[in-house]
């Protein structure tokens, strides 16, 4: 399997919450792992909102993001050149996303058609998960 995390399902693998232990099953199943480049900031980002909001304590984010850095550079890293935005432009023009979201999005599609394989899109963001289905990407987890 090929495997594309966004930000939220990245997060999961190094801050247990809900989701952690599926998305920990899938990353050891994948053939590949990838994100876009993006998700470096945004990932790191979400680590210092863990913070803010008491979700973290300011030792343990440190030690995560380092456990994050030192794992990025086995990761797949998608770039975000001007054709990836434009694609990304006009998703979320179509399916009225964030900005982010649609940059996953079309990356995503873009490594699916490059790698001429289907590719599964992790995802805890519903409206992400509704447009990578819509658009041909195998979405995960299966929402009801």
């Amino acid at each position: 399997m090929i495997l594309y995390l966004d930000t939220s399902a990245l997060v999961k693998r190094y801050v247990v919450e809900r989701g952690t232990t599926a998305v920990t099953t899938l990353i050891a199943q994948a053939e590949v792992v990838g994100t876009a480049v993006i998700t470096r900031a945004e990932t790191v980002a979400a680590f210092a909102k863990a913070v803010r909001v008491g979700a973290l304590l300011p030792d343990e984010a440190h030690q995560v993001v380092q456990i994050f850095r030192t794992d990025w550079p086995f990761l797949v890293r998608l770039q975000t050149g001007e054709s990836l935005i434009a694609r990304a432009d006009a998703l979320a023009w179509e399916l009225g996303l964030r900005g982010y979201d649609a940059v996953h999005l079309a990356a995503a599609l873009i490594w699916q058609e490059e790698m001429g394989k289907p590719v599964t899109l992790a995802t805890f963001d519903r409206q992400l998960w509704e447009a990578a289905r819509q658009s041909g990407l195998n979405p995960f987890p299966t929402l009801a």
